[in-house]
């Protein structure tokens, strides 16, 4: 497996992952993704901005996380201060055949690795409350749960909060 910075050919990829991985996140419950979001507008964003990376298992795209250093206004909802650098994880997602191998996890590392780079000590992330996967993982990894939250782009659901500090 490779973690590497995703590139504007992997939009038609990343948007067929999208389409395999929103049905399974309904049938869960959990609909923090649809038909509008994330877009290949969003990931053409993360693209431009260097902060979209992919994992890759024999040149198949297995995975997403958009790494970034932006955080939600909602954030503090939970005491987190948004003023305080972090590296975020975003855009989180496995396709279905490679499920099992450690690719969130190795995302999750290349978020360590940057905000060790960056000299930035505090790794977010949040996730739908439904989902039960990476409410299991995040602590596994080292993340504390800070507590649950709204976002204002996804009204009418209710997310759950992590940090790991380093």
């Amino acid at each position: 497996m490779t973690i590497r910075p995703a590139t504007r050919s992997d939009l038609p990829n990343l948007m067929k992952l999208v389409k395999v991985v929103v049905p399974l996140m309904r049938e869960a419950g959990n609909f923090q993704w649809d038909d509008t979001y994330p877009n290949e507008t969003v990931f053409g964003q993360d693209i431009d901005k260097a902060q979209l990376w992919v994992a890759d298992i024999d040149g198949q795209l297995a995975g997403v996380a958009a790494l970034t250093e932006d955080q939600e206004p909602e954030y503090a909802q939970v005491g987190f201060d948004i003023f305080q650098r972090a590296v975020v994880t975003h855009r989180l997602a496995v396709d279905p055949a490679f499920r099992g191998q450690g690719i969130a996890a190795a995302l999750l590392n290349q978020a360590e690795k940057l905000a060790l780079e960056r000299n930035v000590a505090s790794l977010r992330i949040d996730t739908n409350s439904e989902n039960q996967v990476t409410q299991k993982l995040f602590p596994k990894l080292g993340y504390q749960l800070a507590g649950e939250i709204t976002l204002g782009f996804r009204p009418g659901l209710r997310f759950l909060a992590y940090e790991k500090q380093l």
